[in-house]
């Protein structure tokens, strides 16, 4: 069995179409996962939605696609809110509901060889799993897992690692590469007789494009929204990665 897992497209149907052709380039899968924050922060929504529901993706629920949902957003500065608002006044009260009614996670493979597909990580959709997480951190939002494979997103960091004999795969963004490299990035999972094999995929797409619909689409902070896309690394890790 072979499944692609996108997480983070965030509204970027640009990218996300351009993760797609590479897909099937590589011969396509059983199965294709989008593993939350589906349609904030990006200029096209609901057409990200729709393109989703059209090719048959299994989709998850990711904390910005429960903020939608749920307007669990009281905490958040006021543009933050203001782009959620944004967000479920395009995409629609059904649209906001189906994101409402989300899984946690899904599973794929025999009980013994299983891959687990969360957001963020398998105890909340909100904590991100950096890849020197000390065996504290992994103990409490990990130890409990069988599953021998766990692919997620959230932090835009791809990565493998390998902890306690579980392998831990961070896909990355779909939609808002934050690592350094403006390309999206995926990854595709095979399943073996001894555990899944997984290869990530980097995927060019036309930021510019994407920024003049962030431009133009009305979303309120387009300007450090685009930023943020042109940026493609996180300001914390500025200084480690070029």
């Amino acid at each position: 069995m072979r499944v692609a897992v996108l997480s983070d497209i965030h509204g970027n149907l640009v990218s996300l179409d351009a993760c797609l052709s590479d897909l099937a380039s590589q011969g396509g899968a059983d199965a294709i996962v989008a593993a939350g924050d589906l349609c904030v922060d990006g200029p096209k929504p609901k057409k990200v939605l729709a393109r989703l529901m059209d090719i048959g993706a299994q989709c998850i629920r990711g904390n910005t696609d429960r903020y939608i949902a749920e307007r669990d957003e009281a905490a958040l500065p006021a543009a933050e809110r203001a782009q959620l608002q944004w967000t479920r006044d395009d995409i629609g009260a059904k649209l906001v509901a189906w994101l409402g009614e989300l899984p946690f996670s899904l599973r794929f493979g025999d009980a013994g060889n299983e891959l687990l597909i969360v957001h963020a990580n398998p105890t909340n959709d909100d904590e991100h799993v950096w890849p020197d997480a000390d065996d504290a951190i992994l103990e409490r939002l990990i130890g409990a897992e069988t599953a021998s494979a766990i692919a997620f997103g959230h932090l835009h960091l791809p990565y493998v690692r390998v902890w306690r004999g579980k392998m831990l795969v961070n896909v990355a963004s779909a939609g808002l590469p934050k690592d350094g490299d403006p390309r999206a990035s995926y990854a595709l999972f095979t399943e073996r007789n001894g555990g899944w094999e997984v290869k990530h995929r980097r995927v060019a797409f036309d930021v510019k494009k994407v920024a003049t619909q962030l431009a133009d689409c009305g979303i309120p902070g387009s300007d450090e929204l685009i930023a943020t896309l042109r940026r493609h690394r996180y300001k914390r890790l500025k200084a480690s990665i070029p």
